[in-house]
């Protein structure tokens, strides 16, 4: 018993559509006389005649007729089916570590794991928050996977030998979380010199990894509040009680009742970059995670 093919149903369903053998054959890339034997293999398997020949092309039977619309389905049936299977290939899963300074995991890398994960569900990302010599060095145990790191102004010259490093360039510089009722609050911008008499509440100097303090170029800055947690940093910015100094990766993570003013200053002012580590030779879902991390940071 002669069985159906996909090929078989393809014939049928074009010859159906255009009533031609010959326009079948060109629209497939078959010869005429290929068009003419799957319409004849078809009809043999399903035992009756799918097609009335006349001078003018071909037309369906009532049996091509039912044969066809049920091609239709199934060959759609199979794209979506080979579609779904290909998207599969292309996923990614399994397990993958990234790390993160605090300011970094307040926005960029959540918002960049999300765009990810979207693409890739059965990718499952665990995130750890750790300054910059602590990432460096679980990187280097083999305990995570892409870390961001910054250097630059007051921090120090970190051992990067070996590692993989992509530039996370943001279109926001730094700028300062003030109050809502701060008279720069409805500002657009900042210059720098503005900012010497103002209260700032800075993070505390722990090790290796410097927090951030008042805006550099300030002799002597008055320090309102030292936190070192970012949410009672902001916090004590909501209530008045100073301003912070927060990088422009952070600033969409800025609590209700702060506002986020960007700091003019062609002098470079606090010039620190930011950048995807991983090892010099990452897998798959490490360089699609400093991927997602480039289009968020861009977006």
């Amino acid at each position: 018993m002669t069985d159906l093919t996909l090929t078989g149903l393809r014939v049928v369903l074009e010859v159906a559509r255009t009533g031609s053998f010959s326009a079948t054959a060109e629209r497939l890339g078959y010869t005429q006389s290929a068009v003419s034997r799957q319409v004849a293999l078809t009809e043999k398997a399903v035992g009756t005649p799918l097609f009335e020949r006349h001078a003018r092309g071909a037309r369906p039977t009532p049996a091509g007729e039912a044969l066809a619309r049920h091609a239709g389905k199934v060959l759609d049936d199979i794209a979506a089916a080979t579609q779904e299977l290909a998207g599969m290939r292309d996923r990614l899963a399994g397990r993958l570590v990234v790390a993160g300074f605090p300011t970094a995991t307040a926005a960029l890398v959540p918002r960049a794991i999300a765009r990810l994960t979207a693409v890739h569900p059965g990718l499952k990302v665990q995130l750890i928050e750790a300054p910059t010599p602590a990432q460096l060095a679980a990187m280097r145990r083999g305990r995570i996977e892409v870390a961001i790191v910054a250097t630059g102004d007051g921090l120090p010259e970190y051992d990067l030998e070996g590692l993989r490093l992509t530039a996370l360039r943001s279109a926001r510089g730094a700028g300062v979380a003030v109050a809502e009722s701060h008279p720069f609050a409805v500002r657009e911008r900042i210059e720098p010199d503005e900012l010497a008499d103002q209260g700032w509440v800075v993070g505390p100097r722990s090790g290796d990894a410097p927090e951030f303090g008042a805006w550099p170029g300030i002799a002597e800055p008055r320090i309102t509040f030292t936190a070192r947690d970012w949410p009672t940093r902001l916090g004590l910015v909501a209530a008045g009680l100073g301003i912070a100094l927060v990088p422009g990766i952070a600033a969409q993570a800025v609590p209700r009742g702060v506002h986020w003013i960007p700091i003019h200053d062609d002098t470079g002012g606090l010039r620190r970059a930011v950048w995807a580590a991983t090892n010099d030779n990452p897998g798959a879902a490490a360089t699609a995670m400093v991927h997602a991390l480039e289009e968020e940071i861009s977006s």
